[in-house]
């Protein structure tokens, strides 16, 4: 019998496709477009819908921020996902929803009231997805010259969500006791200061805000080094993965799940899923015609660019579209996408990177068919590689109404007539979705 996989989006709260033939018109500022989109999601039982984001506009392609904002897809104008996936909460009852938030731009004790807040507002269903940025320009916005060197930010990162983790936990669960008879709301002997002291922060605590449904909410996180690798299996509830072909997925999740061991960690309780942008079309033939058109396109090349380069931190537009990269190159960036992007000693001259890569990342997999042909093959490599799920993307992460359609209304339905999906949800809260199986 077929083992059921779990199912996520991977989006941001940008322009959707405003200059296709299947455009909403590139307006989506007052959130219906995505509240839309989530309540499409929910119907089709997706564990949850995730918004990454970035906190500058890069000037790294070509020195200057003129293709990022002539395109204006995926990478600016971007709108903060708090807010949004609060207000998506408020009009769906069961998937997750998922907003990335930087430790860079929040103090510990901010993002931790933050957390909470949208946790209650979603009635346990919010997931933080932990981010350490990687763009220089994103610090200079907070008043630094440069990023910290990345292994230092992951020091910093580990030290963050100590606190954090500790201002989540300071009010006990039953803290909240409202008891008429004494006029007790809360009990101050359950709701206590942390006084933590670190080598970076410092915060008395505790919270101002009541524990929320999830305690923790759900933690998400995209680590592809080492050390990000065993920062995502220490902390991580999911794990936004993006690594080619079944070897290299199954080696990733099998790394992980060590990792999480070892860490005293129950490695069924940390799920992984694996970013894919699957085109699907009512035939085979028909799927590559579309993935072609767009894979040559010179803005989709441009645009691929331009978003690796912001990742990066890295001017693509200084290498020879036909030739292979110079060098392996490294970074202070996302190190982790840089590698998977540029598959280093492939041979693949730059051209056909960027046109294997779907949002600046490249995907795990191929997925171009039918809804059919497309569930068959998730659910061959789902077995592979022992996994826990996919998170669908789309290139530039720019949906459309029809995008999202073929995916709810086409390959879903393929997925759960296989056995490959949930048909409802079994838990009240994201994490409990998530350990459902």
């Amino acid at each position: 019998m077929a083992k059921p996989f779990h199912l996520g989006w991977f989006t941001n709260f940008a322009t959707d496709e405003w200059n296709g033939p299947f455009s909403n018109g590139g307006d989506p500022w007052n959130g219906k477009f995505y509240v839309e989109m989530a309540q499409a999601l929910e119907r089709a039982c997706f564990d949850y819908i995730m918004f990454e984001d970035k906190l500058a506009i890069s000037e790294i392609y070509g020195g200057t921020s003129e293709a990022v904002l002539k395109h204006g897809l995926g990478m600016v104008p971007k709108g903060d996902p708090a807010p949004l996936v609060a207000m998506i909460a408020g009009a769906t009852s069961k998937i997750g929803v998922v907003a990335t938030l930087s430790t860079l731009g929040y103090p510990p004790f901010l993002l931790a009231r933050l957390c909470s807040t949208i946790d209650s507002l979603a009635d346990g269903r919010f997931g933080w997805n932990i981010v350490t940025s990687a763009e220089n320009a994103a610090a200079q916005n907070f008043g630094l010259d440069a990023l910290p060197p990345r292994e230092l930010r992951y020091d910093m990162a580990h030290e963050y969500l100590d606190l954090v983790l500790q201002l989540f936990n300071s009010w006990e669960p039953d803290a909240v006791v409202r008891d008429r008879e004494t006029g007790t709301y809360a009990d101050f002997t359950k709701v206590k200061p942390i006084h933590f002291e670190g080598r970076f922060f410092k915060c008395r605590g505790p919270l101002n805000c009541v524990r929320s449904p999830q305690g923790v909410p759900t933690l998400i996180q995209a680590g592809a080094s080492p050390k990000g690798r065993d920062f995502a299996a220490k902390y991580a509830d999911a794990i936004v993965a993006v690594n080619q072909g079944i070897p290299a997925m199954k080696a990733f999740r099998d790394d992980i799940r060590q990792r999480a061991a070892a860490h005293g960690r129950d490695p069924d309780e940390v799920k992984v899923l694996f970013l894919v942008a699957p085109t699907l079309a009512e035939t085979v033939e028909d799927a590559q015609a579309k993935y072609d058109r767009m894979a040559t396109n010179p803005s989709f090349i441009e645009m691929n660019l331009c978003l690796i380069s912001s990742i990066t931190d890295i001017d693509f537009k200084a290498f020879d579209l036909d030739r292979p990269l110079p060098e392996k190159l490294v970074t202070n960036g996302e190190q982790g996408s840089l590698d998977s992007f540029q598959q280093w000693g492939s041979g693949k001259t730059l051209r056909q990177l960027v046109t294997e890569a779907s949002g600046g990342l490249v995907s795990s997999i191929p997925l171009v068919g039918t809804p059919d042909t497309v569930a068959d093959r998730m659910g061959e490599v789902a077995a592979a590689v022992g996994g826990d799920g996919f998170l669908i993307t789309t290139p530039h992460l720019g949906v459309n109404r029809r995008i999202i359609h073929e995916v709810t209304d086409g390959l879903v339905p393929a997925l759960q007539r296989r056995g490959l999906m949930r048909t409802d949800y079994s838990g009240k809260t994201l994490r409990e979705n998530l350990r459902a199986f």
